[in-house]
């Protein structure tokens, strides 16, 4: 056990963190290298995702920081031009990484001695101490301020700059004068070198992979869009929005630029699907990128477009504390017992996108321990996991092949990726029943489905009933924005009653709906996604019911069972999340409709 810090016990005692995270957070520390160690709090943010403001904030209180508290919208020109002008007394560089920890030299107050106020989101940052050293500001006063609040005023008084958008414009007018490839023929190699190298694609593409980055996106698609057009798709929160039309360039160009910044594809490859990776230092962070190019159909025969679709896997977006997932309540107590078990599975399912991997992720951070062999088998691996030990598939490695290995590899725990077929179902079952506790994921729309599916694969039901400790099914919602959603119009409500909601609730105005013009904070009246689940855990009765089956599993008697020993469909979870204000009722009827 690594002995406790101060301020350590100041946070387990106000019930920030818990004795576990805050060991585990103090075991990273410790493991760390000692000539740049990360701070317990920084750990504890960005690793476990505490609450930025609950750790710093009562740091600021323990050295006595003054707080101050800023309505972002309501600064006015001068404030904004008097904090420009600070700015441009600190040299570029300097000032570059002060903003980039949100740290934002803001005003000078007037009095016997003028002091620089500085607002700072880690008031301990020990590049403070740099501010005399670099800048003849020798009086200054640091000043707790709440990173939200941070981030909102550095974007409006000094916005991020990406440094290969501001060469957009001077692309465009270069492209204009760009010769049109050969097209009688195919492609013609020279001429496309050349368009690349005149019309500055790559840093069309450098900047696209920032503004990703910075907007939060899961997958850029770049797609052919005319003759001499492509289209740059962001999904954001689940939705798929152009982000940058590029007209006057060949799609085959932009493909070529893609595939030459990438690693593990053929350029000169247009005819099969091929997978790449890339990765960039953006912003401070390593970010890694999946890169999935395919060959598609267009109205002119001869050409040869591709579509390309690229993952954004940042690990910053990683949830490595299993109760910051959202779960409600007696669902997030049930995954907890079923982790918590020595052996037996834990089966995610829910369509593509839905959040499986993020709360397998989790769960996985949630078992970990120095004393356990943990080992996943994914395909691909996405996201590395600190004391994991991860499988890579490759073309002398395959996923059936990966999955025989685990038995003979002495595991604890174990993630396979996906059960797919009869192969991993028994493995599966069979890790389980010999003492490991087994993650994974399968496809089906809801919990009981879920049992049906592994008895069709071929799994016995008394096999089944006794290897599972519980099935999730979830999907992914789009959260309302707080600034700017509104009151449930009156002439929808005819709609809400009928869809599930109470009178009394819309009377209360505790139902809102989404305002589609949006605001700064947010897309169309949207911003960030929440989870809805059903959690069937396997009690004796639900175990019973399975064993007792006859030819088909009886998925209407298993949720009978499960809702009266409290489980949420995933309708009625969604319904708790609208009265709750945090969804509209249009996210919830979209993401049930199959049900």
């Amino acid at each position: 056990m690594v002995r406790k810090t101060r301020f350590g016990q100041i946070l387990l005692n106000k019930g920030i963190v818990n004795e576990e995270t805050l060991e585990k957070a103090l075991q990273i520390q410790a493991e760390e290298d000692p000539n740049n160690p990360r701070a317990l709090g920084d750990i504890l943010v960005s690793d476990f995702k505490i609450d930025h403001h609950a750790v710093f904030g009562l740091l600021a209180e323990i050295y006595a920081f003054r707080e101050i508290n800023i309505d972002v919208a309501r600064v006015d020109k001068n404030q904004i031009k008097h904090t420009k002008e600070i700015l441009a007394k600190f040299p570029e560089e300097f000032k570059k990484e002060l903003l980039y920890k949100k740290i934002l030299p803001y005003q000078i107050s007037t009095g016997r001695r003028n002091t620089l106020i500085v607002l700072a989101s880690v008031p301990t940052d020990e590049i403070l101490e740099k501010i005399p050293v670099y800048t003849d500001f020798k009086k200054y006063e640091v000043v707790y301020c709440r990173l939200a609040t941070l981030r909102d005023l550095i974007e409006l008084i000094s916005p991020q700059k990406n440094e290969f958008l501001d060469l957009l414009e001077e692309s465009s007018r270069v492209i204009e004068e760009s010769d049109e490839l050969d097209s009688g023929g195919g492609v013609d190699e020279y001429a496309l070198d050349e368009e690349i190298n005149k019309s500055l694609l790559v840093n069309l593409f450098e900047g696209c992979l920032i503004e990703a980055v910075r907007k939060g996106a899961s997958d850029v698609h770049i797609i052919p869009y005319q003759q001499s057009s492509v289209d740059f798709y962001f999904r954001v929160d689940g939705i798929l929005t152009l982000w940058h039309r590029q007209d006057n360039t060949s799609p085959e160009a932009i493909a070529a630029v893609v595939k030459d910044r990438a690693n593990g594809v053929d350029r000169f490859e247009r005819d099969t699907a091929q997978d790449g990776f890339a990765q960039r230092l953006i912003d401070g962070h390593l970010i890694r990128f999946r890169i999935s190019i395919i060959p598609i159909v267009s109205s002119e025969y001869e050409r040869r477009f591709e579509s390309v679709v690229i993952r954004v896997v940042d690990d910053r977006n990683v949830i490595t504390d299993l109760r910051k997932l959202g779960f409600q309540k007696q669902a997030e107590a049930d995954f907890v017992k079923a982790v918590s078990k020595s052996r037996g599975i834990i089966l995610l399912t829910g369509p593509t996108g839905s959040g499986k991997s993020t709360t397998l992720m989790a769960a996985l951070h949630f078992v970990i321990d120095p004393s356990k062999n943990v080992l996943t088998c994914e395909d691909p691996v996405e996201y590395v996991i600190r004391g994991a030990r991860q499988i890579k598939i490759g073309n002398r490695l395959s996923f059936d092949d990966a999955i025989r290995v685990i038995l003979r590899h002495d595991p604890d725990v174990v993630m396979v990726g996906e059960i797919r077929d009869k192969i991993t179902a028994d493995t599966a079952i069979k890790l389980a029943n010999t003492g490991h506790l087994t993650f994974s994921t399968l496809h089906t729309n809801d919990a009981p489905s879920a049992i049906s599916r592994l008895y069709k694969m071929g799994v016995e039901t008394f096999l089944l009933a006794y290897a599972v400790n519980i099935i999730i099914a979830q999907r992914l919602v789009r959260k309302l924005c707080d600034n700017c959603k509104r009151p449930l119009s009156k002439e929808k409500y005819e709609a809400a009653l009928s869809f599930g909601i109470l009178e009394e609730d819309l009377k209360a105005g505790r139902i809102f709906e989404a305002n589609e013009k949006g605001c700064k904070k947010c897309t169309a009246g949207y911003k960030g996604r929440l989870n809805i689940c059903e959690a069937l855990y396997f009690t004796p009765e639900v175990r019973k019911a399975i064993v007792e089956s006859g030819a088909e599993i009886d998925e209407e008697l298993i949720r009978s069972i499960a809702e009266k020993q409290g489980m949420l469909s995933i309708k009625d979870s969604g319904l708790d999340r609208i009265r709750n204000g945090l969804t509209s009722i249009a996210e919830i009827a979209y993401a049930t409709s199959e049900d």
